[in-house]
């Protein structure tokens, strides 16, 4: 992957490749936290910042202390290290400068650190074997994705409460659908960029 530049890693990740809707990884949060678009947008925001400064740290550590020490089957515990001392430092940013926030998130901030996206960002890093400024281009495109999703859905989700929707498909059913539909809206920008 080193002839990828990393703006188009970023523009591939937020779209063609977004973490949520071609991967699915992320769903528990993205259900959970969709209802309202200001929650949706903060732990959007929290992601995002998470995910590019974890690929960062976590490329940082597996290139220059576990692959020169033959350690790279740690990776797993390693990186889950890492995003759980991140998150830490996130939950403890937001509930001194943004209370209201840190409350409506109410657990999905603390679970942030078991968010399938943020590993599975990590580890598409060294399985695609990006580059430093790569890796930050894939893991802040992976955040703006995710965050872009979700704030869609709180969006979409908004309007369905003034929506007549029969009632084999109200709550998630009609949500996994448009998650779907999504998906598929998502993959019509294949043909810009694909980074698999």
């Amino acid at each position: 992957m080193s002839e990828t530049s990393a703006l188009i890693i970023l523009i591939a990740a937020i779209f063609t490749n977004n973490i949520l809707l071609s991967n699915f990884l992320g769903m528990c949060s993205f259900l959970a936290c969709s209802r309202q678009i200001p929650t949706a947008a903060g732990l959007g925001v929290a992601v995002t910042f998470v995910l590019a400064g974890t690929t960062a740290l976590n490329y940082v550590i597996y290139y220059y202390l576990l692959a020169p020490l033959g350690l790279e089957h740690l990776q797993f515990i390693v990186f889950i290290a890492v995003i759980a001392a991140f998150v830490q430092f996130v939950e403890m940013f937001v509930e001194r400068f943004s209370p209201r926030l840190y409350y409506a998130l109410g657990i999905f901030l603390p679970l942030i650190t078991v968010n399938c996206a943020i590993l599975g960002a990590s580890l598409f890093m060294v399985t695609r074997n990006y580059s430093f400024t790569q890796s930050i281009g894939f893991g802040f495109g992976a955040g703006i994705g995710f965050a872009l999703a979700i704030i869609l859905m709180a969006g979409l989700r908004k309007k369905m409460t003034y929506s007549n929707i029969p009632k084999p498909f109200q709550g998630v059913a009609i949500v996994m659908i448009i998650t779907g539909v999504m998906a598929m809206a998502f993959m019509g920008f294949a043909g810009m960029v694909n980074i698999q």
